[in-house]
């Protein structure tokens, strides 16, 4: 089953209101990272209590993330992100003109309600626009420029504290919003068709996530990309710990972290972009993980036969994890709203609920943990990829199966029939 596409006034254009939709969740996690300290000492909180600005957030994010789709298959597309921008922008100033922990927490978690309305809905207004290869090469486009937001974040939040104090940051949050507000209200169109809606009802909705969460086929292609996403995000929510205790920089040298991630991202995403009809997307997927699991190999090695760990030497694996990670995610994700064309927003909603709340535990209860030593964040992220890739020759296996005895549907390439 085939959705037409909806014409769209430049296909550059949207891939830049779309990968900006999608940062404005990464910039309210990593632009804080340099001010850790100076609100820790402000509000009198450690650093566990500090990372629970983040866990809050993403608990919040992962919580609404399940409503976020649902509403935009029954409303549209536009005004439901229309709506989640505005909200977002009042968390930022709540945030903004907080003045102590619990006041900032509730708006962090106001800010996490909305902040994934932008990425979520906007894998869908994709497969809303475009088939096959031409669907692959835009999210990977997408990916790509999404891509520079945790490489800059940091780096935007160090500049602000050299001249400002930590609530600044939220005011740049603030505007950054209100700016893609504008420019979605005036460049993206409604992709999402009147007749095409869904409804409302609470017995629909949870009739179709029920068929969804319970098809084998779905939770194994979310259960890889979640895991391999989270050996990586180990290392990011543990950024404060990592850049500044462990490699023994400042609130101003994140970018030794982010920017070679950051690169390996975009590099994978235009690799992706590139391979789309010419490369399979099972054979990508494969590939991805090849490299992941290189980039793990090389980090463990490298951090049990050094002392004490340096830059660039410490970051480079994460130039080759991510790289893996930007082939895999178009793939798995592509093949999941192919899954349901006519609930899409149901689908992405789901498959970005099962990697919130891994991330949300992560950042709340493993990295506060594993944040002491490299050698401990290193096997860490070891055992999230080797699970992603479990789960991924899992999926393999059930595609190779013989027809009479296969129990879910095959994987379905980017642009093949339902």
């Amino acid at each position: 089953m085939s959705v037409p596409a909806v014409p769209v006034p430049s296909t550059r254009r949207i891939a830049l209101l779309l990968a900006g939709l999608a940062m404005f969740g990464p910039f309210s996690i990593d632009t804080i990272f340099p001010a850790f300290a100076q609100m820790g000492a402000e509000f009198g909180a450690d650093k566990l209590a500090m990372q629970q600005t983040i866990a809050v957030y993403l608990v919040a994010y992962a919580l609404m993330s399940i409503v976020h789709g649902p509403l935009s298959d029954a409303l549209g597309r536009r005004r439901v992100i229309l709506v989640g921008l505005v909200v977002f922008i009042l968390g930022s100033i709540g945030c903004a003109l907080a003045r102590d922990l619990p006041t900032l927490l509730l708006f962090r978690a106001l800010q996490g309600l909305s902040a994934g309305v932008g990425l979520i809905v906007g894998r869908a207004v994709i497969r809303d626009m475009f088939d096959g290869d031409d669907a692959q090469r835009l999210m990977s486009q997408v990916s790509m420029i999404f891509g520079v937001a945790p490489a800059i974040a940091p780096i935007i939040g160090g500049w602000i504290l050299g001249w400002q104090r930590w609530p600044m940051i939220f005011w740049f949050l603030v505007a950054f919003s209100v700016l893609l507000l504008f420019a979605t209200w005036r460049w993206l169109p409604e992709t999402h068709p009147h007749e095409a809606r869904s409804s409302l009802a609470p017995a629909g909705l949870l009739r179709d996530y029920r068929a969804i969460l319970v098809n084998a086929r779905f939770q194994r292609l979310a259960a890889a990309s979640a895991f391999n996403f989270s050996a990586l995000f180990l290392y990011i929510a543990s950024a404060p710990a990592f850049v500044m205790d462990i490699l023994g920089l400042n609130e101003r040298q994140f970018g030794w972290f982010f920017v070679p991630m950051i690169s390996g991202m975009m590099l994978g995403a235009w690799v992706s972009g590139r391979a789309a009809g010419r490369i399979s997307g099972k054979r990508l997927v494969d590939i991805g993980f090849a490299c992941s699991g290189m980039a793990i190999a090389i980090n463990i090695a490298y951090n049990f036969f050094v002392d004490q760990p340096q830059v660039p030497w410490a970051v480079l694996p994460m130039v080759l994890n991510s790289f893996g990670i930007a082939l895999v995610f178009p793939i798995i994700t592509l093949a999941i709203l192919d899954m349901y064309p006519r609930q899409r927003g149901a689908a992405s909603s789901l498959q970005a609920f099962t990697s919130l709340v891994l991330n949300a535990l992560i950042a709340g209860l493993l990295s506060p943990l594993l944040s002491h030593s490299a050698q401990s964040l290193a096997l860490g992220g070891a055992a999230f990829l080797a699970i992603g890739w479990a789960f991924w020759r899992w999926e393999r296996r059930r595609d190779r199966t013989p027809p009479r005895t296969v129990t879910g549907p095959p994987i379905i390439e980017p642009g093949e029939p339902l």
